[in-house]
C-alpha cells in the first residue's frame, strides 16, 4: 500500500477565498460579507480555506472533463442531497467518498435513472481515499474591511462592506492509492461501500473478488487511470470566493510530493512567512527528506512557479547532494505532477 503525499502553496495576494456567512462586527453597513478565519492563543488573525471548499475547486476542475471524469450527479429529496454513491460506475464515489442513507421515502421518489439503494443496508459510507487538510495562512495578517457602493440606479446608493486579506496558504493532501478502486461491503461505518446491487453489478462487470476482505476489485488498468488523473486535476483547482472582485489564481505556486509507504506526511514545517516573502526551510525540508528516506518510494517532486520567491528558489542550489539525489522536478507544480503521474503509471505495484 502507497499514499500520495503533498504540500500545497497557494499565493492569496488580496483575496477573500472562503467567506463566513457573519457579519463583520462594528461594520459601517448593514450588508457585509466577513471571511474565514482562526486565531491562536493571544494572536492573530489567521485566513483558512476548508478542506470542503477545496474539495469542492477540485470537483469544479475534473467535471469540465467529462471525456476523462466519470462524476457523480446529485439528486435533491425533500431537505436531503446525495450522490449516486455508486464507485463502481463514478470516479468521485470512488476517490472522494460518500454518505447516503435512505430517507423515509426512500428511493421511490428518488430521480430517474439513480441506482438505488437496496433493502439489505441502513446506509451506504465510504471514507474518502483523499484526505485534504484546511488550507491555513502560513502567518497571521491583517484582515481588511473594504466598502463599496451599488450605485448603477437612480435614488441614493446602496452601501455594502467585505473582508480580504494577503496571505500565503497552506494544506497538506495524502491519497490512499491502495484504497482506489477496492470497494467493501463490510458492515462497519465507512466501509459499507455497496450493497446488494451493487454487489450484482460488480459481479456482472467481473471484479476481483476477495471474499476474506469482503471487497471487490476494479482491474489495474482501470484504477491507474482514475488516480492519474486525479493527480493530474490537483495543479489545475479552480474556484474561491469573490473571485468576481479579487480574480485569486488558487493553483499552486508551491508543490512538494512524494509516493510514501505510510500516511505520515514528512512536509509539514517547511515554511515561513514574516510578512515580505515566504521563506523556505531549506535545513527542515533537508532533515525532512534524509529523516524520511526509508518511507520514500519515488522521488520527491518540487513544483515551483517561476517567478515566485526567486530567493527561496536558489536555495536548492546549494543543497546537499544526498538529498539532491532523492528529488525531482525543480519545475511548476502542473510539471510536477505530471512527472508524478507517468511515475505512477510505470510504477503499479504502487497500487497494491
Amino acid at each position: 500500500m502507497a499514499y500520495l503525499t503533498s504540500l500545497l502553496l497557494i499565493d492569496a495576494p488580496a483575496s477573500a477565498l472562503n467567506n463566513s456567512g457573519d457579519a463583520i462586527p462594528n461594520a459601517r453597513t448593514d450588508n457585509t460579507s466577513s471571511v474565514k478565519f482562526i486565531r491562536k492563543f493571544g494572536g492573530g488573525m489567521y485566513p483558512y480555506v476548508t478542506a470542503q471548499a477545496y474539495r469542492r475547486w477540485l470537483r469544479r476542475g475534473l467535471e469540465t472533463d467529462s471525456e476523462n471524469w466519470k462524476m457523480s450527479p446529485v439528486y435533491r429529496e425533500e431537505k436531503v442531497a446525495y450522490v449516486d454513491a455508486n464507485p463502481i460506475a463514478y470516479w468521485d464515489d470512488d476517490l472522494l467518498g460518500y454518505m447516503r442513507a435512505p430517507g423515509k421515502k426512500k428511493d421511490k421518489a428518488a430521480v430517474e435513472n439513480m441506482t438505488p439503494i437496496g433493502d439489505d443496508v441502513s446506509a451506504l459510507t465510504r471514507i474518502s481515499p483523499l484526505r485534504v487538510s484546511t488550507l491555513v495562512s502560513v502567518s497571521p495578517v491583517n484582515i481588511t474591511n473594504d466598502f463599496g457602493v451599488m450605485a448603477r440606479q437612480e435614488g441614493d446608493p446602496v452601501p455594502y462592506e467585505h473582508q480580504f486579506y494577503r496571505a500565503t496558504l497552506q494544506g497538506l493532501l495524502s491519497l490512499d492509492m491502495g484504497s482506489a478502486g477496492v470497494f467493501s461491503y463490510s458492515q462497519r461505518t465507512g466501509y459499507q461501500n455497496l450493497d446488494s446491487i451493487r454487489i450484482k453489478q460488480a459481479q456482472e462487470l467481473g471484479l476481483a473478488h476477495d471474499e476474506a476482505k469482503k471487497t471487490f476489485r476494479l482491474s489495474t488498468e482501470e484504477r491507474l487511470g482514475r488516480v492519474r488523473r486525479l493527480i493530474e486535476a490537483i495543479p489545475l483547482v479552480q474556484g474561491g470566493a469573490k473571485q468576481t472582485l479579487h480574480y485569486t489564481d488558487v493553483t499552486p505556486v508551491i508543490s512538494i510530493a512524494a509516493v510514501t509507504r505510510y500516511g505520515n506526511h514528512p512536509f509539514n514545517y517547511l515554511f515561513d512567512d514574516r510578512g515580505d516573502e515566504i521563506t523556505f526551510k531549506i535545513d527542515a525540508f533537508e532533515n525532512a527528506v534524509r529523516g524520511y528516506r526509508d518511507q520514500f518510494l519515488s522521488p520527491v517532486y518540487i513544483g515551483w512557479r517561476p517567478g515566485y520567491a526567486p530567493s527561496q528558489f536558489a536555495k536548492f542550489n546549494g543543497i546537499s547532494d544526498d538529498v539532491r539525489s532523492m528529488l525531482a522536478g525543480g519545475t511548476t507544480p502542473y510539471e510536477a505532477f505530471g512527472a508524478l503521474s507517468e511515475s505512477l503509471a510505470a510504477n503499479p505495484s504502487w497500487l497494491d
